[in-house]
């Protein structure tokens, strides 16, 4: 009977060696660290849940330099969080090195040589530590007898900001914790780029140095965010966290996850980025939702001192009021660093010997709304409301600026104005100090005076018909810019002065007089251009065509939207130009053009491999989640088709054309047209017949949007087959028999997620429901799409856009019958 077990546990051994080969985890794994077992060459440490792992690793191809480090389980490629020996890499030798407890009791990385190469170099009480690696990230020598904790990875932070880690400073101790990025992407030695918390500014403010030079900061925390990052929505809880603790002069910031469904992580890239991202768990990639490059305006003192920026206007930079630029040539030329100056003393710096209170010309104070308050700010404590703040300033000559932020208090100024922005949205009101003449009508008098001089010197014929022409030049042009500003008037709430405008002659310069040869596309609307600024900027020109469906109506609402709206998934516009019979809209140029180039060209679809596509429909699935909910505009879109899904270098979707959008005010869940506008086969049932709209008929075109992206064939290539069977009756028959994968397009080769795939096509189902309160909402679609959960089972389709039926729609109307889904189409309600 023994011999018979001896010879069955010879036979399990292939079987136990074949599974170490597949299952590497189990094998060379370890949970702990301890005096008996130590971490060498080819084994790796895992945290309890398996989201991290410790182990050796190399940066490159190169196996020359090792190095010790912790980075996420299942997310490829490979990313990093924390590297021991950054500075001191693990040189070739014949002999593994091994990471382990010394005789001291420190964590401790010799090399082949058992020569050591990095310590934790902490007292240790005992000689019984233990070394665990937790489920945050976090690496944490233990005293093995009280289980107090000896030293932690998350004091000596390396590139990553994790969610449970602090970035501070003592000013007691002169200690910081700060991210240093790498050298190179295959060099994780210390780099030249920081970031951390300023110990000089109260309340605190997060920066990112380039060296000892300021490269971007956040401005003030308030509480709840920080005043330069608008993008951070102060509707939901905030994952951060910032503690000043003024007696004892420590301040620090940490933040949360927003979900245990998510992992999330910010870094400092060795370009200088910062990046804030997340993944969703068992997703293996990661989405980036801010990073500092995403508005040029977030460079650190790009107008120079007294110069104020904002991104949605071209040139970027102009001087702040009463300012003029320091080098007039320099400025024209896009050189904004020297900055601005004023152009008139302060009445106050002028009769020192005269309290600026009393009798005179006395300076006053001009509001900017929608600022990031500049650098170097001064605290008043004892000044707890806006008047006193203001009162303090008045009465102080050297105070040039102040303001007044709800729960952070009186922020006053006194230096030039460093690193101003203004916002579309959000920010602070900011007062700035001015000469009586400076403000608004404090120079009418001036003026007139300068006018009869003018007049008066004008002696001669000729200088009188110089004077006439210049005049009437200035006039006409300014006729033409008046007469845009009153056209693009849409409401009594909307300023139009707000919008950029841009000179037909600077848009015929950078679009090459409009050559065909930098021309991107053609619909119903007109033609789109490629163009490039002087600035070197490259823009997408949207030129409407006289005889097109989009109206001087569907153009003041486009810009009204899209100027007012800002999300990663949507569409940015620069500005626009009316001129006579021209209407332009100016975008940020999408070098991969539109999703439909893509999705339905047979050579260029193999392009969009799974990951993609999904990360496309996920993306369109966020940005109609900011429409419908989180923007303070509640917009639904009604025209959301492949076309209007544009496409940026790294193939992120954006949503565009909001010429047809409209905007739903306080609890309005439902409105009716008799104009239904927008693109047949992606219609709602209750919008096509009864004009009806709602957030749920944008979830309806939503779906037959995740059905082509799925299948790649147009919905509309649905009307030519034998049975008449449009994308959606095909989908459900496939669905309803258990062969959905069936309908995959071709070009993915079966590369793709299969599982990600059947609940793709599972919440497309969903969403073109024909009933709206059947269909889910797009925070729902979100979810669905995100997490592996059960869902609900879709109804059987019973309206359909087929071929047989838009003909029969568009013949009662008078109107011929066209599946083009490059332009518009318009039904007259019956």
């Amino acid at each position: 009977m023994g011999g018979e077990l001896r010879d069955c546990s010879l036979l399990l051994v292939p079987f136990f060696l074949l599974l170490c080969l597949f299952s590497s985890h189990h094998c060379f794994a370890i949970y702990n660290i301890t005096q008996s077992q130590a971490l060498s060459e080819g084994k790796t440490l895992i945290s309890p849940a398996r989201i991290f792992e410790l182990g050796f690793f190399s940066p490159n191809t190169s196996e020359n330099n090792r190095y010790v480090g912790i980075w996420y389980i299942g997310i490829s490629p490979k990313t990093l969080v924390w590297v021991a020996n950054r500075e001191n890499p693990l040189r070739s030798t014949k002999f593994p090195a091994s990471l382990k407890i010394s005789n001291n009791g420190n964590l401790e990385l010799e090399d082949g040589n058992n020569s050591s190469v990095w310590s934790t170099n902490v007292h240790v009480p005992s000689h019984s530590s233990i070394v665990v690696l937790s489920d945050d990230g976090n690496l944490i020598l233990k005293d093995g007898i009280s289980g107090e904790n000896l030293w932690q990875s998350f004091d000596h932070p390396c590139d990553t900001f994790l969610p449970g880690m602090i970035l501070g400073f003592n000013a007691k101790t002169g200690q910081s914790s700060v991210l240093t990025s790498w050298k190179s992407d295959t060099d994780p030695s210390l780099g030249n780029f920081t970031v951390g918390i300023s110990s000089k500014s109260r309340p605190v403010q997060v920066f990112l140095w380039s060296g000892s030079t300021p490269r971007c900061r956040t401005g003030p925390w308030n509480r709840l965010k920080f005043n330069g990052v608008p993008e951070m929505n102060v509707s939901y809880r905030s994952p951060m966290t910032v503690v000043e603790d003024a007696s004892q002069k420590v301040s620090y910031i940490s933040f949360n996850s927003y979900t245990s469904s998510f992992l999330s992580r910010a870094f400092i890239s060795s370009e200088g980025v910062f990046k804030f991202m997340i993944s969703v768990k068992g997703d293996g990639k990661w989405y980036t939702k801010w990073q500092s490059t995403d508005n040029p305006c977030n460079r650190y003192g790009v107008c120079g001192p007294n110069g104020i920026c904002k991104a949605s206007q071209y040139p970027i930079c102009r001087c702040l009021k009463g300012f003029v630029p320091r080098a007039y040539q320099e400025w024209s030329k896009g050189n904004w660093t020297q900055g601005c100056a004023r152009k008139t003393k302060l009445f106050c710096e002028k009769n020192t010997s005269t309290p600026p209170s009393r009798g005179g010309k006395r300076d006053g104070f001009q509001k900017f709304g929608s600022m990031k308050l500049p650098d170097f700010y001064e605290y008043l404590f004892l000044a707890t409301s806006s008047d006193i703040c203001r009162t303090k300033c008045v009465d102080n000559c050297s105070c040039i600026a102040y303001a007044y932020v709800n729960d952070i208090g009186c922020l006053v100024w006194s230096k030039d104005l460093v690193d101003d922005q203004e916002f579309s949205s959000g920010g602070e009101d900011f007062f700035l100090r001015l000469p009586h003449a400076e403000l608004v009508g404090g120079h009418k008098t001036k003026k007139i005076i300068i006018s009869l001089a003018t007049l008066l010197s004008i002696v001669t014929f000729g200088a009188i018909l110089i004077l006439l022409i210049v005049l009437h030049r200035w006039r006409t042009n300014q006729t033409i810019r008046d007469s845009s500003r009153s056209t693009l008037k849409y409401s009594d709430q909307t300023d139009a002065s707000e919008f950029p405008l841009f000179d037909f002659n600077s848009i015929l310069v950078a679009t090459d007089n409009f050559n065909i040869e930098n021309k991107l596309g053609e619909g119903g609307f007109g033609s789109v251009y490629k163009g490039i600024l002087q600035d070197g900027t490259e823009i997408a020109v949207k030129r409407l065509s006289s005889n097109s469906g989009q109206g001087m109506e569907e153009f003041k609402n486009e810009i009204l939207l899209i100027s007012k709206l800002q999300h990663r998934n949507l569409v940015r516009l620069i500005g626009c130009c009316i001129e006579k019979e021209e209407k332009l809209l100016i975008y940020e140029f999408m070098p991969n053009k539109s999703l439909d180039q893509f999705v339905f060209d047979g050579r260029r679809k193999a392009q969009l491999d799974w990951p993609t596509r999904f990360n496309i429909i996920s993306g369109v699935a966020r940005g109609l989640v900011y429409l419908h909910h989180d923007s303070r505009l509640r917009v639904i879109h009604r025209d959301l088709k492949v076309s209007n899904i544009l496409l940026d270098a790294e193939m992120n979707p954006k949503i565009s054309d909001f010429g047809l959008a409209r905007i739903f005010h306080g609890t309005k869940d439902l409105a009716n047209t008799r104009r239904i506008v927008g693109t047949l086969g992606y219609m709602s049932p209750e919008y096509a017949l009864r004009g009806i709209f709602c957030e749920r008929s944008d979830v309806f075109s939503f779906g037959v949007l995740i059905l082509e992206i799925v299948c790649g064939r147009k919905n509309t290539s649905f009307n030519f087959d034998d049975q008449h069977q449009s994308l959606i009756a095909y989908a459900w028959n496939l669905w309803s028999e258990g062969r959905e994968l069936e309908m995959m397009d071709t070009a993915l080769e079966e590369s793709y997620s299969s599982s990600e795939a059947m609940r793709c096509i599972h919440v497309g189902l969903l969403c073109v429901q024909d009933h709206a309160v059947d269909r889910p909402t797009m925070p729902d679609v979100v979810f669905m799409l995100s997490k592996e959960t059960d869902l609900l089972q879709p109804k059987q389709p019973l309206f359909t856009f087929q071929g047989s039926f838009l003909c029969e729609l568009q013949e009662q109307n008078h109107s011929k019958c066209s599946a083009n889904e490059a332009t518009t189409s318009i039904v007259e309600g019956r």
